[in-house]
């Protein structure tokens, strides 16, 4: 904001988008270093497939014919333009942040329908935790994990159980303390309109 103009008034371009020049300096840099880095790996994997072909010429085949070069770890050509690569899968934070989202932009019609939401949180939160139940179970029996990360998810699943535990009791406290407010709801007195006549 201040280099530009000046450098337009004196005719220096030098002087002007020093911010932009920076920039496309620091990217070509980082293409220079990631090009370099892409080549070292690619020079490896190689040498060690050549490693691994000549030991399998004169001894046992066996394990020769199940290894093979992982083409789908190596880094694109620097040539190559960047792709964007389409994951599908379990997101778990996407689903987290949604319903984070949904918290803070609710608004009930009713406190009748917060209510409900209460009663509800016991079964909303075992879904939660399942997922954790699954995933320990996965990890343990499925997934290339350490058996630590299995029980890491186990003591998770523990954890939001307990949680579902003391979300059980929210509903009773909600029913108790607001005993007259959800009796004139369930039971109004000459039906809803009638009890309107209260204008709270």
């Amino acid at each position: 904001m201040l280099s530009t103009p000046l450098g337009r008034r004196l005719g220096w371009a030098w002087l002007q988008h020093p911010g932009r020049r920076l920039y496309q300096h620091l990217m070509r840099t980082a293409d220079e270093r990631r090009a370099a880095r892409d080549e070292a790996i690619r020079e490896r994997l190689a040498a060690e497939e050549q490693a691994i072909d000549a030991e399998g010429d004169g001894a046992d085949q066996e394990i020769g014919d199940t290894v093979q070069r992982p083409f789908h770890l190596l880094p694109a050509p620097f040539s190559t333009p960047l792709e964007v690569v389409s994951m599908s899968g379990f997101r778990f934070e996407e689903a987290a942040a949604e319903m984070e989202n949904a918290a803070r932009t609710y608004e009930p019609e009713n406190s009748m329908e917060i209510l409900s939401m209460v009663e509800n949180l016991p079964d909303a939160l075992t879904s939660v935790a399942n997922t954790f139940r699954i995933l320990a179970e996965r990890s343990d029996s499925e997934f290339p994990l350490e058996k630590d990360i299995a029980g890491a998810f186990d003591e998770i699943y523990g954890a939001l159980m307990r949680a579902v535990d003391a979300s059980g009791d929210l509903g009773e406290l909600f029913r108790q303390v607001h005993e007259h407010d959800i009796a004139r709801h369930e039971d109004p007195r000459n039906g809803p309109e009638a009890e309107k006549g209260w204008n709270v």
